[in-house]
């Protein structure tokens, strides 16, 4: 049965053309001095991250720069943003990107007010009991990083890739306008849906029965992003398109598909050993992941797989075992990825073996990966070789 739950989210959500003007109304309201992350460089020079300068200068704010976020962002760059939050008394830290800028915003927010080193809050847990409100202005549709409590944030020089989640760091306010992803790089749009993908698959494929309501909102999720997909690499601005995928990462990742459930992540854990190490992309390396995990684990769940099967690919169960039927479930996922231009194996990025093991074992020191059905060491070790 259902398992119990209690969900809470207090972000506004604001949508649409032309939202990016009210950044600095919304800005104002929680003081004078604002952090503004972003990725830096050419990106600087576009015309709506001038935009949300002229907004938020417009509205009386001054404003400080962290740039050159990069994807799998590095502790030392959450190093430098508390310094400068600490030394100009920074009132509100605000993103302006995809899941790199968002989740390193979170972590200067809640390092803030830590007296050790912000790296302790992934290795020790240290939680401090406040942090500096956060506002994002979207960039990227892959992370839901938006509108939900997580951050993954790389340690370069230790090679890890670690997460936390807190309630403190759900962003005050998050504005949305699918006109800003239209210039996205076609293999980065194709890495965010994958990603957006693989967080509605974390929490759809589990064992408590009795959640059809959560089932079937995730796979109109998917669904929708099988179907638009298509028409935004046709057509990169293709607004209801990139509107649809939007709308469908805040979905994917803001906790509301896995109200109830035993959610997986060990797909996601995998690959951040993959990032920690060779700093592939994200969406890169679960793309490669996923559908092997999928291979492993069908036989510990085979009713699930084939409803997913039937349901979200439409496969015909005409004279076909249930083995039958959820492996072609996978087999589609994997051509649907590779229709993008997605990665399929390991190969792609030039990886080989000489890391397998070593990442296995980083994956499983703390205990077995995901509630699907546990994976342990050798297990992990299977699928990452399964990916080579």
């Amino acid at each position: 049965m259902m398992e119990n739950f209690i969900y809470q989210r207090t972000t506004e959500l604001i949508f649409g053309k032309d939202q990016i003007v009210l950044v600095g109304e919304k800005a104002s309201a929680f003081g004078r001095k604002i952090l503004l992350v972003s990725y830096g460089g050419a990106f600087n020079e576009n015309v709506y991250y001038k935009q949300v300068v002229s907004s938020l200068k417009a509205a009386g704010l001054t404003v400080y720069e962290l740039g050159e976020i990069k994807p799998n962002p590095d502790i030392s760059k959450v190093r430098e943003g508390i310094g400068i939050c600490r030394e100009k008394g920074i009132d509100l830290v605000l993103g302006v990107g995809g899941g790199s800028v968002i989740d390193t915003c979170k972590t200067i927010a809640l390092g803030y007010y830590l007296q050790e080193d912000p790296w302790e809050i992934f290795t020790s847990g240290k939680m401090p009991e406040q942090a500096l409100p956060i506002g994002v202005v979207v960039t990227l549709a892959a992370t839901g990083s938006e509108m939900n409590a997580s951050a993954v944030i790389t340690n370069a020089q230790t090679e890890q890739k670690l997460s936390f989640r807190s309630q403190l760091v759900v962003p005050k306010f998050s504005i949305l306008d699918p006109r800003l992803t239209f210039t996205v790089p076609k293999e980065h749009t194709v890495y965010g849906i994958v990603d957006i993908a693989a967080h509605v698959y974390e929490q759809y494929f589990d064992q408590v029965p009795d959640t059809p309501i959560q089932d079937r909102m995730a796979e109109s999720v998917l669904q929708t992003l099988i179907e638009e997909s298509d028409k935004v690499i046709a057509d990169p601005q293709d607004y209801g398109a990139r509107a649809n995928i939007m709308l469908a990462s805040t979905l994917g990742f803001n906790g509301i598909l896995g109200i109830g459930k035993a959610t997986d992540w060990a797909s996601h854990k995998i690959q951040h050993e993959l990032g920690a190490i060779y700093d592939i992309p994200h969406g890169g390396g679960l793309a490669i992941i996923f559908p092997n995990w999928m291979k492993y684990v069908c036989e510990a769940g085979l009713g699930k797989f084939v409803q997913y099967a039937t349901r979200v690919f439409k496969v015909d169960p005409t004279g076909k075992s249930e083995k039958e039927i959820a492996l072609e479930g996978i087999e589609r996922t994997r051509a649907w990825f590779n229709s993008m231009g997605a990665p399929s194996r390991l190969a792609d990025y030039s990886i080989g073996e000489e890391h397998l093991e070593l990442m296995a074992e980083k994956a499983t020191k703390n205990g077995p990966l995901g509630n699907f059905k546990k994976l342990y060491k050798e297990d992990v070790l299977a699928i990452l070789r399964m990916s080579l």
